[in-house]
C-alpha cells in the first residue's frame, strides 16, 4: 500500500518558502540600482552556480552531474542540446529579472498563470496525454481570457508569451533528452556563465570606490535569496506528492502580481477581463487537483 509523505506539511512550508523568496527577488531586483536587467541576472547566475552545486554534493546527488559530463563525451548531439536547453532557460532568468525593473512585472505574472495551461497543451499535443473534462474547460477559458486580450488591446505581451511559451519548450526538450534534475540546471546555468562575466565587466564597477558601499552586499543578498529559493523547492518535492507540488505551483504567480503591484505597476481597466478568465482558469486546475487528491486519500 501506498503512502503519502509522512512530513507532508513540512513540504508545503518548505515550497511556500521558495515561492515567497522567488518573489521576494523579483521586487529586490529595483534595489540593485545601477545595475541592469542583463547585469543582475549574470550575478544571479554566479552567484547560484556554487550554490546549487553545493545542493546537490549535500543531497547526495552529484552522481547525477558526473552521468551527464558522460553523456556529454559518448553522445554526438548532446552539447548541442545542453546549449538549446541553456539558452532556454537563461531567457527565462534573464526576463525574471528584467521585467519587475522595465514596467513590465504584471505581463510576466500573466505569463506564469499561462504557463499551466500551455503546460497541458504541450502534454496533450506532444506526449499524447488525455485531457479531462476539467482541464479542456480550464484551456478555453485560458483561449477566451486571450481571445478578450486581442479584442482589448490588439495582442499579448511579448513577455507573457515568452514565459508561456518558453518554459514548456523548455521542460519539453529536458524531457525528450531524460535531463528532468538539477544536475540538468546547473550544467545549463554552468553554460551560460562566460556570457554572464562579459555582462558583468560590461556593467559598472561593483567595488570601485564610486560605487555604493551597500551595492555589493545587495548582490550578495541577491545570490543567498536566489540560492535559498532554489533549495527550499529542491527541498520540498521529497515531503509532497506530484498532485500538491502541482498545486503549489499557482502561489508563485500570485506573489508575483503582489510584487509587481508594490513596484508601482496597476492593472488597467481593459486587462481585467483576461485576467479574470485566466484565474478562472487556474481555478478550475487547482480544483481538479484537489479532486485527484481526495481521490488518492479514499484509495488508501
Amino acid at each position: 500500500m501506498s503512502h503519502l509523505p509522512a512530513n507532508r506539511p513540512i513540504g508545503v512550508v518548505f515550497n511556500v518558502l521558495g515561492s515567497a523568496l522567488f518573489a521576494l527577488m523579483y521586487a529586490y531586483s529595483a534595489l540593485l540600482d545601477p545595475l541592469d536587467g542583463l547585469q543582475i541576472y549574470a550575478w544571479r547566475i554566479v552567484l547560484t552556480i556554487p550554490c546549487l552545486a553545493a545542493l546537490l554534493l549535500a543531497t547526495g546527488k552529484w552522481h547525477e552531474v558526473v552521468r551527464l559530463a558522460r553523456r556529454l563525451r559518448r553522445e554526438r548531439f548532446f552539447w548541442a542540446q545542453r546549449l538549446l536547453s541553456s539558452a532556454l532557460i537563461g531567457v527565462q532568468l534573464w526576463l525574471f529579472m528584467w521585467a519587475p525593473i522595465n514596467g513590465y512585472g504584471l505581463d510576466v505574472s500573466l505569463g506564469y498563470f499561462l504557463l499551466p495551461i500551455t503546460m497541458v497543451a504541450v502534454g496533450r499535443i506532444a506526449f499524447g496525454e488525455r485531457l479531462s473534462a476539467l482541464q479542456a474547460f480550464a484551456c478555453a477559458l485560458a483561449v477566451l481570457g486571450i481571445a478578450l486580450q486581442l479584442a482589448n488591446t490588439g495582442g499579448v505581451s511579448w513577455p507573457a508569451l515568452l514565459v508561456c511559451l518558453g518554459y514548456p519548450a523548455y521542460f519539453w526538450l529536458r524531457r525528450v533528452t531524460d535531463t528532468n534534475n538539477l544536475a540538468s540546471l546547473l550544467l545549463d546555468m554552468a553554460a551560460s556563465l562566460p556570457l554572464s562575466l562579459v555582462f558583468i565587466l560590461q556593467g559598472p564597477p561593483v567595488l570601485a570606490p564610486e560605487a555604493s558601499t551597500s551595492l555589493p552586499w545587495l548582490i550578495l543578498g541577491l545570490g543567498l535569496i536566489s540560492a535559498s529559493a532554489l533549495g527550499f523547492q529542491a527541498l520540498s518535492a521529497r515531503h509532497l506528492t506530484m498532485t500538491v507540488f502541482g498545486l503549489l505551483i499557482y502561489v508563485e504567480p500570485v506573489l508575483l502580481v503582489v510584487a509587481s503591484l508594490l513596484l508601482g505597476e496597476a492593472i488597467s481597466a481593459a486587462q481585467w477581463p483576461t485576467y479574470l478568465s485566466i484565474w478562472a482558469a487556474v481555478i478550475v486546475l487547482a480544483l481538479e487537483g484537489v479532486r485527484s487528491l481526495r481521490a488518492q486519500g479514499r484509495r488508501r
